[in-house]
């Protein structure tokens, strides 16, 4: 395909998705996805049909494609043909797929614990600390300005969430601590400018990437020999079940998360080991004889 047949229906594409407020990442994934079928087509994205799409995602599925890639394709090639090219037909050839419900891996208290402690330096373990102590996503973390540590009130203002939305975070006394250390040692050495990112890059003017927060984490964690199958969102799983290990409030978790059903933040009860060390397994509650003929 060239340019000049692509570049008038990436730019329609394109000021559709500003006018909807859609985020510059999810602006960049639709245009992919698009470019991914339009590849797979041979001809102008426009002159497809929903046999054609249909075609499509069988063969993202014969491929390997996982659930979310195929479901992120079906939203981008949904948006495309229905509101930028006004075809609601197309639509008829798609189809999402159900995703499996997998529980996340939680690391325990002890866990987290050594992993903090083989963070390379006090940059790197005020980041990684952000992220389980106040249940923060990676692209939060690294937006962060200093302005938005509320010491005072012991709050984290996170601005334009997940969701597009502000919230504020807790503060504990050691995490303020923490971040006190390291912004002082930051503006000793000069690589945090006044009013500026609290995990600057290698250009100050810049913040630290989620990738690169990403390789730090993974990092600590084969330093800690840590072997479970862990990522760094793993740090906010962790979070929210450690709380709820607490007794904390589920309602009072989904605040803090960010999450806006309830259902969402439901979803960790089922990772809880409190509840679940509370049940007392009926083969405990065998008589005593039979209890040794199962041993036996």
């Amino acid at each position: 395909m060239t340019d000049r047949t692509i570049s008038p229906l990436r730019q329609r594409m394109i000021e559709d998705m500003e006018v909807r407020g859609f985020t510059a990442c999810t602006q960049r994934g639709y245009i992919r996805a698009v470019r991914d079928f339009t590849v797979f087509f041979g001809h102008s994205p426009d002159e497809a049909s929903a046999e054609d799409l249909r075609r499509y995602q069988h063969h993202m599925r014969t491929n390997g494609a996982s659930a979310i890639t195929m479901n992120f394709a079906v939203s981008a090639l949904r948006f495309f043909f229905g509101t930028t090219l006004d075809r609601g037909d197309a639509a008829v050839g798609m189809t999402t797929v159900r995703q499996p419900q997998r529980l996340p891996v939680i690391l325990s208290p002890e866990e987290v614990a050594r992993l903090l402690d083989a963070a390379p330096g006090l940059k790197a373990r005020a980041a990684l600390s952000l992220a389980y102590g106040a249940g923060l996503r990676a692209s939060e973390v690294v937006s962060l300005q200093v302005s938005d540590i509320d010491s005072g009130r012991q709050v984290i203002r996170v601005e334009q969430g997940k969701g597009r939305k502000d919230r504020y975070a807790i503060l504990s006394d050691g995490l303020l601590a923490l971040l006190r250390d390291w912004w002082r040692a930051a503006r000793k050495r000069g690589v945090m400018l006044p009013g500026g990112w609290l995990f600057p890059g290698q250009d100050p003017v810049n913040h630290l990437t989620p990738r690169q927060l990403s390789r730090i984490f993974h990092g600590a964690k084969d330093a800690a020999g840590i072997d479970k199958r862990v990522s760094l969102h793993t740090l906010r799983h962790c979070f929210a079940t450690h709380l709820l290990e607490q007794k904390v409030d589920i309602r009072v978790i989904q605040v803090l998360l960010g999450h806006t059903k309830l259902n969402t933040t439901a979803h960790y009860s089922q990772v809880d080991s409190s509840t679940l060390r509370a049940v007392k397994s009926p083969l405990e509650l065998l008589p005593a004889k039979e209890k040794k003929k199962k041993a036996s």
